[in-house]
C-alpha cells in the first residue's frame, strides 16, 4: 500500500493498524509450525523458502515498535508432552557385557595349548579348569539355489511312470522362494529400503537384478495377498471403535512429467487400552485424490465410533448415524502448542496446563475395563472438562478474533461434543494417537523411495503395510510371517483364508502383546 492510500482517519489507521499485525503474527506462527511439521520435498529448499518469509515478515513488524515476544524460561510441564517425561516406563531388563540371547547359534573355538606335557618338568598336565567369553559376530546374508528333483519311475511289467507333482510356487515359474520375497517386501515397507538400493546390494553379493523385476516380485505378493487384506479389513471394520488417518503419498503421473498427491488411509482397531483380548489390526488403503468419496467407501459396512481428526470429508459419514464422532484431544492441545512454541503465549501454557490433567486421568485408568474408565472419567475427568469449556469459551471473548489463539480456541469449542464423547464411553480413547503412530511407517517409507510408481503401486504399498503393521502390533516378527504366507496362500482355500490372518499362525514373536501407548 502506498504512502497516498493511507485513510487520513487516526482510528482508521489504528484499524489497518492492527489488522496487519494480527496477520502478521499469524503468519509467523504459521511458519513455526511448518518448521516442526514438514515433510517430503527437500528440507534445504523448504528452510530456505520459510527463513527468507520470516525475514520479510520481521521486518515488516520493525516499524510498528512492538518486538516478538521472548522465548520465556517457562517450559511446559513434562506432563504437558506427547510422551510425558513422568510417565512410567516399563525398564528394558539390564544384560550384562558379554551376555547375549541364548537362541543365537554358537560357534566354539578350541584356544588349548599345542601339548599336555609341562614346558618345565616334562610331565602330563590334567585340566585344572577353562576361561569362556563370548564374541558378538555377524553372518552377511548370502543366497542358495534349491535344486528341485523330481525321479521318474516306471513298471517294468506295465509301463506305468510315477513322477510327484512339481511343488506350488508363489509366482508361477518364478524364480524366487516365498523367503525371498518376503525378503523384499518387508525390507522395502517394514525397513523402508528403496528397490535401486536392494538391486546394489544383491549385485554386490554376485547376483544382478534389474529393478523391474524386483518390483514384479512385490506386485505379485501384493496380489496373492488380496484375499487376506480383505479378510483383514472385514475384521478391523467389525470392531465398534476404529482410528482413522491418512497421510499424503507422491505418485508418478504419466504424462505431465511430475508427480500427483495420492494418499494412503490408515484405520487401525486397538482396543487394549479398555483391556480387550481381541488382537490388534490396522487396515490401509490408497485413493488417488482426498475426496470424502474414499473413506465413505473404505467405511460402507463399519458401524460404530470413528476416532479421527477434524477432516471435513468425514462429515457426510457422521450424518448418516450409524458412525459417531470422536475427536482427538491432542490435535487440539498442539495448536495451543504451537502458539506456545511461537511466542510463550500464558493463554496457550493455561491451555495445555488443563489437557495435562486429563492425560494424567487417561494414565491411572489405561489398562482397565471400559466401565471402570467410564466411571472414573465422568468423576475426575467430567468436571475438569466443564471448566475448560467455560474458561475457553470466556477466553475467546478476550482475544482477537483473527488471531491464532482465537482459532485453537474455535477447533476446541465448535468440536467439543465430539472431544468429549470419550468421557461416556469407556471404549474410546482421549485422543487418536494410535492411528497416527500407524501412519508413521508410511511417513518413513516415503522420504526413502520418494513416490510410488502408479496408483496400482500404491495400492500394493497399502495391501503390504497392512500385513507388516499388524503383525508389529501382535509383536509377530513380519518376514516369518509372510514366509509362511506365501508358502500356503497359493494352494489354501478362500473360504478358510482368516486361518492365515498373522495371530493365527505360529509365526515367532518378538515380544508379548504391550498395552498400546
Amino acid at each position: 500500500m502506498q504512502r497516498d492510500q493511507l485513510p487520513d482517519d487516526t482510528e482508521a489507521l489504528k484499524t489497518l493498524l492492527i489488522g496487519r499485525q494480527e496477520l502478521i503474527e499469524k503468519l509467523m506462527t504459521e511458519i513455526a509450525r511448518l518448521r516442526r511439521w514438514r515433510f517430503g520435498r527437500s528440507s534445504e529448499r523448504t528452510d530456505a523458502v520459510l527463513m527468507q518469509l520470516q525475514l520479510l515478515l520481521e521486518g515488516m513488524q520493525a516499524p510498528v515498535g512492538k518486538t516478538p515476544a521472548p522465548q520465556t524460561e517457562e517450559r511446559i510441564p513434562a506432563g504437558d508432552s506427547k510422551e510425558p517425561a513422568d510417565k512410567e516406563r516399563a525398564k528394558r531388563p539390564a544384560r550384562k557385557r558379554g551376555q547375549f540371547p541364548a537362541h543365537f547359534p554358537r560357534e566354539t573355538i578350541l584356544h588349548g595349548p599345542h601339548s599336555c606335557l609341562c614346558p618345565d618338568c616334562g610331565a602330563k598336565m590334567r585340566t585344572l579348569g577353562e576361561d569362556v567369553s563370548e564374541q558378538l559376530d555377524f553372518v552377511p546374508g548370502y543366497f542358495k539355489v534349491l535344486r528341485h528333483v523330481r525321479p521318474k519311475l516306471s513298471c517294468g511289467n506295465c509301463s506305468r511312470v510315477v513322477q510327484l507333482p512339481a511343488p506350488v510356487r508363489p509366482i508361477e515359474r518364478g524364480l524366487p522362494t516365498p523367503a525371498l520375497m518376503a525378503h523384499v517386501m518387508v525390507s522395502k515397507y517394514a525397513d523402508h529400503t528403496p528397490l535401486y538400493r536392494m538391486q546394489a546390494q544383491f549385485g554386490r553379493a554376485g547376483l544382478p537384478l534389474e529393478r523391474s523385476l524386483l518390483g514384479d516380485w512385490v506386485a505379485a505378493g501384493s496380489s496373492l495377498s488380496d484375499p487376506l487384506v480383505d479378510a483383514l479389513g472385514r475384521y478391523v471394520l467389525a470392531g465398534g471403535k476404529i482410528h482413522g488417518d491418512d497421510t499424503p503419498v507422491p505418485v508418478l503421473d504419466p504424462g505431465r512429467g511430475k508427480t500427483k498427491t495420492g494418499r494412503i488411509w490408515a484405520y487401525v482397531r486397538d482396543d487394549r487400552p479398555a483391556a480387550s483380548t481381541d488382537p490388534p489390526a490396522v487396515w490401509y488403503r490408497y485413493s488417488p485424490d482426498r475426496k470424502g468419496e474414499h473413506p465413505r467407501g473404505h467405511l460402507t459396512d463399519f458401524r460404530g465410533v470413528l476416532q479421527a481428526d477434524g477432516y471435513s470429508g468425514f462429515s457426510q459419514l457422521y450424518e448418516t448415524g450409524r458412525i459417531l464422532e470422536a475427536a482427538c484431544m491432542a490435535h487440539a492441545r498442539r495448536k495451543f502448542y504451537d502458539i506456545y512454541k511461537q511466542d510463550g503465549s500464558p493463554i496457550a501454557i493455561e491451555a495445555i496446563k488443563r489437557i495435562r490433567a486429563l492425560y494424567a486421568i487417561e494414565r491411572q485408568i489405561r489398562g482397565q475395563q471400559p466401565q471402570v474408565r467410564r466411571v472414573a472419567r465422568q468423576q475426575l475427568a467430567g468436571p475438569l472438562l466443564e471448566d475448560l469449556h467455560a474458561w475457553l469459551a470466556h477466553t475467546l471473548h478476550t482475544v482477537s478474533m483473527k488471531s491464532a489463539l482465537a482459532e485453537a480456541i474455535q477447533y476446541s469449542l465448535s468440536r467439543w461434543t465430539a472431544l468429549t464423547r470419550y468421557r461416556d464411553d469407556g471404549h474410546i480413547e482421549i485422543d487418536n494417537n494410535t492411528a497416527e503412530r500407524a501412519i508413521r511407517p508410511v511417513v518413513l517409507g516415503r522420504k526413502n523411495y520418494l513416490f510410488a510408481g502408479s496408483d496400482a503401486g500404491g495400492e500394493r504399498a497399502a495391501n503390504i503395510y497392512s500385513l507388516i503393521g499388524t503383525c508389529l502390533l501382535n509383536g509377530i516378527e513380519p518376514y516369518r510371517y509372510l514366509c509362511q504366507v506365501l508358502e500356503r496362500i497359493p494352494e489354501h482355500p478362500i473360504n478358510r483364508i482368516e486361518e492365515l490372518l498373522p495371530w493365527n499362525l505360529t509365526a515367532t514373536t518378538q515380544e508379548p502383546q504391550r498395552l498400546a501407548a
